[in-house]
């Protein structure tokens, strides 16, 4: 009951609700359009405000607090490709390349969700440790080249590993998360209360219309779910549900807070589409966009967003 109520708190939530609007007006063919300038700024304020306060927070965090929880996150990131991969491969009779593709993304995260999950806690007067920007960053790498090998041990080829890394390092999202950790850290507290004004206040505002540009991305993709097939639907409800609980209990036992934990979980429930998709494209550009975008934008997204972030705070209050 604690859960279902959680769920409905969450489904009537400004951001929810800003999503179902973009996707209710794409599937009405509304002339709503977001440009592309808007979105790309409106996706630098957010990634680079979570990579600065979370740095300023980790300035005053000893190295022992975050040691446990970081191994728990590149465990996570080992973990999640490599199962994906053989479920997609020895279940879904997926090609090599096509599981590995959508095994990437799947162990990489979701920055739009991460974000999500922190609204809602903070809705929720929960608190979680203030490093998780830096267990996000840190996540975002080993699933993709894990991903990536398992597809070359696979196919028998090298990949382009040069281009890939490439892609990931300096990819907007990795880049903007550690380079604001990295800019927290330096300047602390002192000097992250100088601009928290600008990146405090207008925070959910900006988030709102994020989510009502992501609604309607997230409803373009609908089309695709035909090409996807019932089993890549299926997966991409299930996987989120195993990754997320596997993190919750992970992150209660790296020693993490409930707000903490369900973080952690939403973390490993969560699917890239940005990162995970630059890097796919330079390494495996045979592998169809169909079923790795349709499946982490159009299916484990809005799950995530609706039902599996108050799904994984209820199992982190349960521990």
């Amino acid at each position: 009951m604690e859960t279902l109520e959680l769920i409905q708190h969450n489904l009537l939530s400004p951001i929810v609700l800003a999503f179902v609007l973009g996707m209710i007006a794409t599937l009405l063919h509304s002339d709503l359009r977001m440009p592309d300038d808007i979105y790309t700024a409106l996706s630098i304020y957010l990634l680079f405000a979570i990579g600065l306060k979370g740095g300023a927070e980790l300035s005053e965090t000893s190295v022992m607090q975050v040691i446990w929880p970081a191994l728990a996150t590149v465990s996570m990131g080992v973990f999640i490709p490599v199962w994906c991969y053989f479920a997609l491969r020895k279940i879904g009779r997926l090609s090599a390349i096509d599981a590995a593709a959508i095994a990437a993304h799947y162990g990489s995260v979701s920055a739009v969700t991460f974000i999500a999950t922190l609204n809602f806690l903070e809705r929720q007067s929960i608190s979680y440790e203030g490093y998780m920007p830096a267990l996000m960053a840190m996540l975002e790498v080993p699933a993709i080249v894990v991903a990536l090998g398992l597809a070359n041990v696979a196919t028998g080829r090298v990949a382009s590993w040069k281009g890939a890394m490439h892609e990931i390092l300096t990819g907007k999202s990795v880049l903007l998360l550690v380079g604001g950790v990295t800019v927290g850290m330096i300047a602390g507290h002192h000097g992250y209360e100088q601009v928290a004004p600008f990146f405090q206040k207008p925070f959910k505002g900006i988030l709102c219309l994020f989510l009502l540009e992501m609604g309607m991305v997230a409803a373009r993709r609908l089309s695709d779910l035909k090409t996807a097939g019932v089993f890549l639907i299926a997966f991409a409800l299930i996987a989120p549900v195993i990754n997320g609980m596997i993190g919750v209990v992970a992150g209660h036992y790296a020693g993490l807070s409930v707000g903490g934990t369900t973080v952690f979980g939403v973390l490993c429930a969560s699917a890239s589409y940005i990162a995970a998709t630059a890097a796919v494209r330079v390494s495996l550009p045979e592998a169809n966009p169909s079923y790795y975008l349709t499946t982490a934008l159009a299916v484990t997204f809005p799950f995530n967003l609706t039902i599996g972030i108050p799904l994984f705070l209820a199992t982190a209050q349960s521990l």
